[in-house]
């Protein structure tokens, strides 16, 4: 995406990198709760560092990168600042935890779950702020209606528009979702790019049938990344190793940079 222009298309300054930790879990086994998790802890302070000042005065961010569990890093931020929301766009509910499943692993089919304070403390009360988001200030944005832990998604309040009913009106899952996150300080965007059909974006890691098109996304995005209350967005699960000749790299920044601009 940078190699696209991606910076200066949309006026951007850059605000560095934050060198994230080995992805080390080589003596992980079942039963051991989220691999990498300590390291996962420090990253996700470093982060929330770097983004609070960002935040702080008022500058909207976009963090390119990594998987669903970059997440963590800005809503830390955010809980330092006050109340905020988390709109959750994804192909996946993210929401697994060791009560509806045999054991957790990687970070990224927990985020969701993390945030809202399900899981293993080290992750999920940095600081002593769990959690960082409350269940009733989260919407859950394009999930595929097989799936596994929608039920818990729902028990736990949080709104659901899955990718089906987007399609149907973007802009309208859009204003609801605004509505519903009114009352608070603002909300932060997640963007798991999986959140499109397979056939449109294969370069995730997991690519589901049955998602959005970027015509459909373009539409979602717009309204909430311009919203006063939106802080910012995180990009992640592009793989770029999935994508030889850049298609969909092209495809995924042409997109980003029209809902931004």
């Amino acid at each position: 995406m940078r190699d696209r222009g991606f910076l200066e298309r949309i006026g951007a300054v850059d605000g560095g990198y934050v060198t994230p930790p080995r992805y080390d879990w080589a003596s992980w086994s079942p039963g051991d709760g989220v691999f990498n998790a300590a390291a996962m802890a420090k990253y996700s302070v470093q982060l929330a560092d770097r983004l609070t000042g960002f935040i702080e005065r008022g500058d909207f961010v976009v963090l390119l990168g990594g998987e669903c569990s970059n997440l963590l890093g800005p809503a830390l931020a955010l809980k330092r600042l006050g109340r905020y929301g988390v709109v959750y766009i994804d192909g996946h509910s993210d929401f697994r935890t060791v009560d509806n499943s045999p054991y957790v692993g990687a970070a990224g089919g927990e985020a969701l779950a993390l945030v809202t304070g399900r899981g293993q403390p080290d992750l999920t009360d940095l600081e002593g702020r769990g959690p960082y988001t409350l269940d009733s200030d989260a919407v859950l944005l394009g999930i595929r209606a097989d799936d596994d832990y929608l039920g818990d998604v729902e028990k736990a309040g949080i709104p659901v528009w899955p990718a089906a009913k987007i399609a149907e009106d973007p802009a309208g899952a859009a204003d609801g979702t605004l509505e519903h996150l009114d009352h608070l300080d603002g909300f932060w965007v997640h963007l798991d790019v999986d959140i499109l059909d397979a056939a449109i974006m294969p370069a995730v890691d997991s690519p589901d049938p049955g998602g959005i098109d970027h015509d459909q996304l373009r539409a979602l995005l717009r309204p909430l990344l311009a919203a006063p209350k939106c802080a910012g967005i995180n990009i992640g699960i592009f793989d770029p190793d999935l994508d030889p000749d850049g298609r969909y790299a092209t495809e995924l920044t042409d997109t980003l940079v029209a809902a931004l601009n």
